[in-house]
């Protein structure tokens, strides 16, 4: 999987992207809602915890230890976890009006899983340690 790295650092891209552009749009109180804007919903910044996990993502993700890549894996099940929270929690029907979904909530919840996959798939050789005892014997 020699590309994961690249493919690890285009799904950040996106998520950061995805934060920016609507991901809901309430008719009811005429409202849109993006990644930084939940207040009238009383979410918060839901954004917000995405820009902070992309930003350890792609530290671990470009260092080439094992312990960066085991840390990454769960830096990312986080990430995952909080986008499928946020797909659901932000899209809810709430008091007989269900906001229309719009791109942005796709494209977060996407992007969250395809950084779940690219760490799955670290670019990192590993060596053999019994070659490594016969070379130095």
């Amino acid at each position: 999987m020699r590309y994961m790295k690249w493919i690890g650092l285009a799904a950040a891209f996106l998520l950061v992207i995805s934060c920016f552009i609507p991901w809901v749009y309430i008719a009811s109180i005429d409202t849109t809602i993006i990644g930084f804007d939940a207040f009238r919903l009383k979410l918060g910044r839901p954004g917000f915890f995405h820009l902070v996990f992309t930003f350890f993502f792609l530290i671990l993700h470009f260092i080439p230890k094992i312990w960066a890549k085991r840390i990454n894996l769960i830096v990312a099940a986080l990430n995952t976890a909080w986008a499928l929270r946020n797909f659901f929690v932000v899209a809810a029907c709430q008091g007989g009006y269900c906001p229309e979904k719009k791109p942005g909530l796709y494209l977060m919840l996407a992007s969250s899983i395809l950084l779940l996959i690219s760490s799955l798939f670290p670019d990192l050789r590993v060596i053999n340690e019994k070659k490594k005892l016969e070379i130095q014997s």
